[in-house]
């Protein structure tokens, strides 16, 4: 869970904007242009089901693994999240592959309230537990985050309260939007190589 940044850069859009699913998924296409030809794709899904407000990544993580034949690797679901105690271990063994893969990182995080239910997609890593003041490594090429709360007091708190609802509607959003425009993106690649 990393703490939403005031600075520039990441496409931000609230969950209850007409066709957000479309908004994110030309935006992610947008950013999915940087995968190589033939390199593969891992989705890294932080959190824990620990907490309702940092269930987010493996809410998603649970939603993308019911693909099959997916064009993508998924690490951190309900069954097995990726959080803070695993999160080095598994960045390395991700790293690790023989051909590294362009890396998606999705995680949830605190925000103001104006900013609640919106989600946000940018170039380069998500850092995740920067909301609560944890020095985790950063992860991804590009980054997706849910803001499923307020931040600036009592973090883990408020994490803790959470509404379900919020996070769930998110993940759904998320999940189908990254599934879409990455089938949608390796399908043209295929065309263009066939062409």
């Amino acid at each position: 869970m990393k703490l939403a940044s005031s600075q520039a850069s990441p496409f931000k859009i609230a969950s209850s904007e007409p066709n957000v699913n479309g908004h994110l998924m030309k935006r992610i296409r947008l950013l999915l242009k940087s995968v190589t030809a033939g390199q593969r794709i891992a989705v890294v899904c932080i959190g824990t089901d620990r907490s309702t407000g940092d269930a987010l990544g493996p809410l998603v993580g649970t939603a993308l693994t019911r693909h099959p034949n997916k064009p993508f690797d998924v690490y951190g679901t309900l069954e097995s999240p990726v959080h803070a105690m695993n999160l080095e271990e598994t960045m390395a063994a991700i790293k690790a592959t023989p051909d590294p893969p362009f890396i998606i990182g999705i995680d949830a995080c605190l925000g103001q309230v104006a900013s609640v239910g919106s989600i946000q997609v940018g170039e380069g890593p998500v850092r995740p537990g920067a909301g609560v003041n944890k020095q985790l490594p950063p992860v991804g090429d590009m980054h997706i985050t849910g803001i499923v709360n307020v931040g600036g007091f009592m973090e883990y708190f408020v994490l803790q309260n959470t509404r379900l609802h919020l996070v769930m509607q998110l993940s759904e959003i998320i999940s189908f939007s990254l599934f879409h425009a990455i089938l949608s993106e390796s399908t043209s690649s295929l065309s263009a190589l066939d062409g």
